[in-house]
């Protein structure tokens, strides 16, 4: 069988800050509510919700809510990996993975994020290569502008349909 050139697609940042501050965002509630989520829920393996400043850790269960969307449109996955430096890996639509990698390169921090695992889809709308590949540019994009002190480019307006629609 001919590998699936659509299973899995990496992009990449970068960003005027520096690598803690990065991850930070990406592996609290309150890091990712500032740029990502409307809502995000981490649980410890024994089920205790993890504060908003608290750092996720590996086998860390998570439900996340996208502004723009009802709670029915809720994300439940697993945290796979968190080094506590540089490195998340979670579970993630269809039952891809996703891992971010935040490192230095030529002296700016970058967020190399890559989507593996990704299910062949019949129905091109709902293919998830390109409708995640699309969600995590925007992202991405709205963390460097958030993340550097710029304005929170998310439509958090209910009566607004989401462009992601």
């Amino acid at each position: 069988m001919a590998d699936n050139k659509w299973s899995s697609f990496k992009i990449a940042g970068d960003f005027d800050t520096d690598i803690r501050s990065l991850y930070e965002a990406w592996a609290t509630t309150e890091g990712v509510e500032r740029w990502f989520l409307r809502k995000a829920n981490f649980y410890t393996v024994a089920g205790r919700i993890r504060e908003p400043e608290e750092f996720i850790l590996t086998e860390d269960t998570y439900e996340w809510y996208w502004h723009g969307w009802g709670d029915d449109a809720m994300e439940k996955g697993q945290i796979l990996e968190a080094n506590g430096t540089d490195t998340i890996k979670f579970t993630f639509s269809g039952g891809s993975v996703v891992t971010v990698y935040i490192h230095s390169r030529n002296g700016i921090s970058v967020v190399d994020l890559t989507q593996e695992n990704i299910p062949e889809e019949p129905d091109l709308s709902k293919n998830l290569y390109v409708q995640c590949q699309l969600g995590w540019t925007f992202y991405l994009a709205n963390l460097k502008s958030v993340i550097e002190g710029g304005l929170d480019l998310r439509n958090k307006r209910v009566d607004l349909p989401s462009i992601f629609k």
